[in-house]
């Protein structure tokens, strides 16, 4: 079962994540800021990380640019999650490491489309 660590201050958005990844056939791990999530990836090594990018204590922009410049954990696939959708976000994104980015509020058939393949799982197997 593939591992997922979900790095997002809002409890509920934390919560509706970590229920429809499990529904899905997902381990979670949740972390509720950057400087945490780091922490957890380097502890954990997930198969991929989602990441709010507006969060306490270290931004998500940075924790990306951490774990990517970490050889440890710079082949980890990191999607940003994000309420900010202009095309300088997404470059900022890009920038910063993250590998994919999906707009909040979040629909999961989308997110879907982007994780399953990144995670080699076949949607009609779970």
């Amino acid at each position: 079962m593939a591992t997922i660590l979900v790095v997002e201050d809002d409890r509920i958005i934390q919560n509706i994540l970590r229920l429809n990844l499990e529904n899905h056939g997902y381990e979670v791990l949740l972390a509720g800021n950057g400087r945490e999530g780091v922490k957890l990836a380097n502890e954990d090594k997930p198969d991929l990380i989602l990441m709010d990018l507006r969060l306490p204590i270290l931004n998500g922009w940075d924790a990306t640019a951490i774990l990517k410049a970490d050889e440890l954990t710079q082949h980890i696939p990191i999607i940003a999650l994000t309420a900010q959708t202009t095309a300088d976000d997404l470059r900022r994104c890009l920038t910063a490491g993250c590998d994919a980015f999906m707009a909040k509020p979040i629909d999961f058939s989308q997110l879907f489309t982007k994780i399953d393949p990144i995670l080699h799982v076949n949607p009609a197997g779970s």
